[in-house]
């Protein structure tokens, strides 16, 4: 594995390029890490889907800041999402994690972003964590170039239409 954290120039750029090149990438998490196989990308406050959607909120304010922080929330009341947050700060984008192949501690595939947070036990307390600086939670680079398929958004109810998640096949 290259222990080459992604610099912040990497999350800087448009976000569906950024999510794209995410795969392949190693999620690194205190004592874990994987390879990232499935994301989605959520862009602008014009994707009806985008937690931005809305404006600025206490909730959404990482989305607006610099890119390369971490964005996790708490849905249905019983799972947490990792997204990284990309673009220019002040311009509210971000990636959802949604599957990783663990290859340490032990090797399984998490698949939905719920399940990856809750086996690696990424929580609200990670939100907003700059990971570009530390490598106990950080990507880091790979030599890994999988091929990939984009599909519309799943588990969403406005902008399915858009196909906007990738993942590894």
């Amino acid at each position: 594995m290259n222990n080459t954290i992604l610099p912040r120039n990497f999350y800087e750029r448009p976000t569906l390029t950024v999510a794209g090149e995410l795969l392949g990438k190693v999620l690194k998490f205190s004592n874990s890490s994987g390879i990232i196989t499935e994301v989605e990308a959520y862009v602008g406050m014009d994707d009806p889907a985008c937690h931005a959607a809305r404006g600025y909120t206490d909730r959404t304010s990482v989305m607006f800041g610099m890119p390369g922080f971490s964005y996790v929330y708490f849905i249905y009341g019983m799972y947490y999402c990792l997204n990284i947050v990309t673009e220019a700060e002040g311009f509210p984008a971000a990636v959802l994690i949604r599957g990783l192949k663990l290859t340490k501690p032990l090797e399984a595939n998490l698949s939905g972003p719920g399940i990856l947070c809750k086996r690696l036990n990424i929580t609200k307390e990670h939100n907003k964590q700059d990971l570009t600086i530390s490598h106990k939670f950080c990507v880091y680079e790979s030599h890994l170039r999988p091929n990939y398929i984009c599909t519309p958004r799943i588990g969403i109810i406005k902008g399915k239409e858009k196909f906007w998640r990738f993942k590894v096949f």
